[in-house]
């Protein structure tokens, strides 16, 4: 994408509302899901979860520094 094309695409969705801007993000994280390289990040989170690495809620919130 040349740089005038991404300067237009961005003046483009900054006047999208709220709504259509939700929808445009919810787009764009369903296109990064369908990526092999997100399928196998996940299935890798999901296989040490079954092995017991798990974090609790308040652990995480601690890690965020949300405590």
């Amino acid at each position: 994408m040349t740089a005038v094309a991404l300067l237009d695409l961005k003046q483009r969705l900054a006047r999208l509302s709220e709504k259509e801007r939700r929808q445009t993000s919810a787009f764009l994280i369903r296109l990064g899901q369908e990526t092999p390289a997100w399928k196998k990040e996940t299935a890798q989170r999901l296989q040490a979860m079954a092995a017991g690495k798990k974090v609790s809620v308040a652990r995480l919130r601690k890690q965020l520094g949300h405590v």
